[in-house]
């Protein structure tokens, strides 16, 4: 083989291997399955014609029978497919029947925490911090409404021009919200936040960097002492991971219940009561708390789910978390929640109930790099009858950037909380040094 022919070859195979590497190019997608929909729709109409409308879709032999008619289908309309776009069709077609059509993958994935739907030809999710678009498309608004359907029948909920804003949970307790036109141009936009199948672990967190060990610990020790616990951060800053790993420093032996509008904690005790609701409010949290509780855990979606928390926590240990950027903001909505379940109520007193109430807040962010981290831990302590001041015990120190990765320790600031007797009260020592 002459060196022209060896070079050429080379640059051939080179190109072959790229091209295994990225995948083909969307031009080379679209050629290649350019018969795909069309075919799709023939055989899955042709499906539902001859299946029978009594099957049990939950049933096992449900799949083995729409094969039979698939295979039979295929061979009328005179279709030799691969294997693989045999059982591509195929797999895309029970979807349709069976599942929630191509968000079926997405679902299945456990990479992918959030699904977001912006029409019917744009698809986004977030995998790993990554907002990324998805090639995933559905082929009209109609087939977004199709798959909606079936999501929100089980609930009761029926989509249409006067139902047109619905949310509810899925089997899994992922949450999904549909907005319809006229209120969105583009078409129907469907948000599913998927509850993760592992919830992480301190070891998890403490890997990931989220916090420290010294921090881990320490935590540790203000769960056990039954301190009441508001975590705050933005949204998506992991907020609900965090509390969901507090709350497994919980002792085993009691007992716990969640009130929660989607249901996202993930606690492993044994003795765990879970309260989905779409509205918290101080009746509900009196209940729960009259109920031989040890413990309650709130998701503050809204004020009366923070004005709950409040009055909740004077009764029993709670702890919250509440999508708030800075403590003093959390403080603040805690305050307007407050008055507005109790319009009589005087500020200042008011802010004397939040400050018995909490005893400690945690801030988590996510930074530049997309990296979540404790940033910020502090004491609230009651000052007085009209006020409530903040005393910082841990802040996070950035000291630089590396390779677009932010650089950074959590520290304590020499403060030591007045609520350390309570942690020793509890059985635990926590040497000076941690302070």
């Amino acid at each position: 083989m002459s060196l022209l022919r060896r070079l050429e070859r080379g640059d051939s195979a080179k190109e072959s291997a790229d091209r295994r590497v990225r995948g083909p190019s969307a031009a080379e997608r679209a050629r290649e399955y350019e018969w795909y929909p069309d075919l799709k729709i023939r055989v899955q109409n042709k499906l539902l014609a001859e299946l029978d409308t009594g099957l049990d879709p939950h049933a096992p032999e449900v799949r083995t029978t729409i094969e039979e008619l698939f295979t039979t289908i295929l061979a009328e309309e005179s279709v030799v497919l691969g294997r693989a776009d045999r059982q591509r069709l195929f797999e895309a077609i029970v979807a349709e029947i069976l599942g929630f059509g191509p968000l079926e993958p997405l679902l299945a994935d456990n990479s992918i925490s959030l699904i977001m739907v912006n029409g019917p030809k744009n698809v986004y999710v977030k995998r790993r911090n990554n907002l990324i678009r998805s090639n995933v498309t559905f082929d009209d608004d109609e087939h977004v409404l199709r798959v909606m359907d079936r999501m929100f029948a089980p609930l009761g909920i029926t989509l249409n021009d006067a139902n047109p804003v619905c949310a509810g949970l899925l089997p899994d307790g992922s949450s999904v919200s549909v907005v319809l036109r006229p209120f969105c141009l583009n078409g129907p936009l469907v948000t599913i936040r998927k509850v993760p199948r592992q919830p992480l672990n301190v070891e998890d967190l403490i890997r990931f960097g989220t916090l420290t060990p010294e921090i881990a610990e320490f935590a540790r020790a203000t769960v056990i002492a039954k301190l009441n616990i508001l975590v705050c951060g933005r949204q998506g800053a992991g907020k609900t991971a965090l509390l969901n790993m507090l709350s497994m420093f919980i002792p085993n032996d009691e007992r716990i219940i969640t009130l929660e509008r989607n249901l996202e904690l993930q606690l492993r005790q044994e003795h765990v009561v879970p309260l989905a609701t779409p509205t918290i409010d101080d009746a509900l949290a009196s209940f729960a708390a009259h109920q031989r509780t040890d413990r309650l855990i709130f998701d503050l979606t809204d004020h009366t789910a923070a004005a709950a928390f409040i009055m909740g926590a004077l009764r029993v240990s709670s702890m919250a978390a509440l999508s708030a950027t800075t403590m003093e903001q959390a403080l603040v909505r805690c305050e307007i929640a407050l008055l507005r379940a109790y319009p009589y109520l005087p500020l200042a007193q008011a802010r004397s109930v939040i400050a018995q109430a909490i005893d400690m807040i945690v801030v988590i962010d996510q930074l530049r790099d997309g990296s979540r981290k404790v940033t910020q831990i502090a004491e609230v302590v009651d000052s007085g009858p009209t006020r409530y001041q903040l005393n910082l015990l841990f802040t996070f120190e950035q000291t630089g950037i590396e390779g677009g990765k932010v650089i950074g320790r959590i520290r304590p600031t020499g403060i030591r909380p007045t609520f350390e007797a309570r942690i020793r009260d509890a059985g635990i020592y926590m040497p000076p040094s941690v302070y």
